[in-house]
């Protein structure tokens, strides 16, 4: 999948899903950023602590595509640096191509996977 900036990266990974039926995939990329959020899992608070950046280079992006309650879910994490050559990383909460391009390679597999919630821990996990 090739995304053109202003493109939102999570929304088109979800319809993806959506019209294609995927029932499990995993995901891997790069390319330029307009805006990206990270976020560090907060256990206690059971959110994420997000941080955004601007005009930055994806180095590298991976995740699952899964899904949880019969919606897509997007499960990402990525790497980018600016200018100055200084790296982020993180949790990928949202992503915005750039001027420039996202390129992405999804693998799909057979079985349909499902993300659920274990109280235990706080967060959502997948289902094997």
């Amino acid at each position: 999948m090739v995304l053109r900036q202003g493109d939102d990266v999570f929304q088109h990974l979800e319809r993806l899903m959506t019209d294609t039926n995927i029932p499990i995939a995993t995901i891997r990329g790069f390319g330029f950023a307009g805006s990206i959020r990270f976020g560090f899992f907060d256990f206690d608070r059971r959110d994420y602590e997000p941080r955004e950046f601007s005009d930055m280079e994806v180095t590298g992006l991976t995740g699952s595509l899964a899904w949880k309650d019969g919606k897509p879910a997007v499960h990402a994490h990525a790497t980018a640096a600016g200018r100055d050559f200084q790296a982020f990383g993180g949790h990928l909460l949202g992503l915005i191509v750039g001027r420039g391009s996202i390129e992405m390679t999804i693998t799909v597999y057979h079985q349909r996977l499902e993300r659920c919630y274990e109280e235990d821990i706080g967060a959502n996990v997948l289902r094997l």
